[in-house]
């Protein structure tokens, strides 16, 4: 089964990705992780990739495709998986399509969050991440804070903010190249028929763990 996690930056792919994957079984790829964990390592496609991270700007798919592809003919993924933060263009849905039909797979089930611009902003600011590659647990200060300040409940490694969350001016643009560039697959997969909207608000108080539960209990219908 493959399953794509969309929403802009904020909205808690990662968070309602990983409940998923820990129910089902299937492992969650997330594009941003791998970009983070080369751009901390230095490696040449993570030096490559900063140059457009930095400025909110979307890496390009020379970059991003292969790595992708790569992925998915891991052990782990036989099965299928669920993709975070992949793809983010009609440009790379096609290409994905592409991908999995020649291995007679097909994307199964798009969950898209939605949430308020005002929140997306004020959740970016204040989102911390696990600075451990193997734990990878994210919290927010306001939300769902750790239990002692600047360390994480799983691991007990410091947490970061990072670099992409610090400038409310960056978020800005990240939040605009989504509307441009992003929004549009919501409108490709509805045509597929496999597409599924949820709200993520404070608002309503609804949060990523009952979309997730929600998702889950979709799956298992």
């Amino acid at each position: 089964m493959i399953i794509i996690m969309l929403g802009a930056q904020g909205t808690g792919k990662g968070t309602v990705a990983g409940l998923i994957s820990k129910s089902i079984g299937l492992p969650q790829v997330s594009t941003g992780d791998i970009f983070r964990q080369n751009i901390s390592e230095k490696t040449e496609l993570g030096i490559e990739a900063d140059k457009y991270i930095s400025k909110g700007n979307l890496v390009p798919d020379d970059i991003t495709v292969p790595m992708v592809e790569d992925r998915l003919t891991w052990e782990d993924a036989k099965n299928g998986v669920i993709l975070d933060g992949f793809p983010r263009t009609i440009e790379q849905a096609e290409k994905l399509d592409e991908i999995l039909s020649k291995n007679g797979k097909k994307v199964d089930l798009v969950v898209n969050l939605v949430t308020p611009k005002e929140e997306l902003i004020d959740r970016m600011l204040t989102r911390r991440v696990c600075t451990n590659q193997e734990c990878k647990a994210t919290y927010n200060t306001k939300l769902n804070p750790p239990k002692e300040e600047g360390i994480c409940d799983r691991c007990g490694s410091p947490l970061k903010q990072r670099e992409d969350d610090s400038d409310p001016k960056a978020i800005e643009r990240r939040l605009e190249i989504y509307e441009e560039k992003t929004s549009p697959l919501v409108q490709y997969y509805d045509k597929k028929g496999v597409l599924k909207t949820e709200t993520v608000s404070l608002a309503i108080n609804r949060m990523g763990k009952d979309v997730a539960e929600d998702v889950i209990k979709f799956l298992n219908k």
